[in-house]
C-alpha cells in the first residue's frame, strides 16, 4: 500500500503544484476541457482564468491537456489548437500576444531536476507549427513573429555520454538554453539542439539541424546545418562565404 501511495504522490508531483491544484485543474478540464465549437472556446476562455494566467482573451480548443496550469500565461489573442500538450513545470511557459500554437504540439518543460533556468517563452504573433516539440529544461526564448514549420523540434537539452564504462543515463546532463530571436522561419523538419542561438531574420531549411549559433538573416541548412547565403536589405541574396559551421 505505501508502495502504491508513493507511486500516486510522484504522479501528482509530475502533473501540478499540489495535491488542490491538481483537483482543480483536472477537474476543470474534465467538466469543460471536451466542449466543443466556440461554446467551448467561450466557456475555457472564462473558466480557466481559475487555473491559468489570461492577459485578456485566449481561446483554447477542446482536447488541450495543461499540467502545471498555475505556471502557464497566455497573452491576448493567444490560440490553442487541439491536441496541444503544454506540461509548464514550476518555472512555467508563457506564450505571447496573437501566438497560435498549432494542433499536437508538445511544449514541455520537463523541468523535474530543479535546473535554474528552466522554462519557455515565446513572443508575439508567432507560429508554433503542427506536431512540433519545445522542451525547456535549459530554458528556451522565442522572439516576436518566429514561424516554425511541422515537425520542427527546439530542445533546451543534451545527454553527458563521454564516460563509456557508465551508462549514459547515469552521466547526468547539459541544459545550456536556446534563443531564437525575431523574425526566424525554421522550416519543416528543423532541428535546434541546446546551446544555439537563432540570429533575427533568420531562415533554417527544412530538415536541418542546427548544432551552432545562426547569423542574423542568414539561411542554413543541411546536418549539421551551415551557412548558405546572407538575406541583403534590397531583397536580394547572395552566397555565403565568409563564414562556415565545422562540418
Amino acid at each position: 500500500m505505501s508502495v502504491a501511495l508513493q507511486g500516486v504522490r510522484l504522479y501528482i508531483s509530475r502533473q501540478a503544484s499540489g495535491l488542490g491544484r491538481y483537483l482543480l485543474e483536472q477537474g476543470l478540464t474534465f467538466l469543460v476541457g471536451w466542449i466543443p465549437t466556440v461554446v467551448g472556446l467561450g466557456v475555457r476562455a472564462l473558466l480557466y482564468r481559475l487555473i491559468l494566467g489570461m492577459d485578456g482573451w485566449a481561446a483554447i480548443e477542446n482536447g488541450v491537456r495543461l499540467r502545471f496550469a498555475s505556471h502557464i500565461r497566455l497573452g491576448r489573442g493567444a490560440y490553442l489548437d487541439q491536441g496541444v500538450y503544454l506540461h509548464a513545470c514550476p518555472q512555467g511557459i508563457e506564450i505571447g500576444p496573437e501566438t497560435i500554437v498549432m494542433h499536437g504540439a508538445v511544449l514541455h518543460v520537463y523541468n523535474f531536476r530543479n535546473l535554474p533556468h528552466a522554462g519557455i517563452k515565446i513572443g508575439r504573433n508567432s507560429l508554433v507549427g503542427e506536431y512540433c516539440v519545445i522542451r525547456g529544461q535549459g530554458g528556451v526564448e522565442i522572439g516576436d513573429r518566429v514561424y516554425t514549420s511541422p515537425f520542427t523540434q527546439i530542445i533546451a537539452v543534451n545527454h553527458v555520454f563521454d564516460d563509456p564504462d557508465r551508462p549514459f543515463v547515469e552521466q547526468g546532463i547539459t541544459a545550456e538554453g536556446i534563443v531564437i530571436e525575431d523574425d526566424v522561419w525554421l522550416g519543416a523538419g528543423a532541428i535546434i539542439t541546446d546551446g544555439v542561438r537563432v540570429g533575427k531574420g533568420a531562415v533554417v531549411a527544412a530538415g536541418a539541424v542546427v548544432t551552432q549559433d545562426v547569423p542574423s538573416y542568414t539561411v542554413v541548412g543541411g546536418v549539421p546545418a551551415r551557412p548558405l547565403r546572407k538575406i541583403e536589405k534590397d531583397g536580394a541574396s547572395r552566397p555565403e562565404q565568409a563564414v562556415y559551421f565545422e562540418v
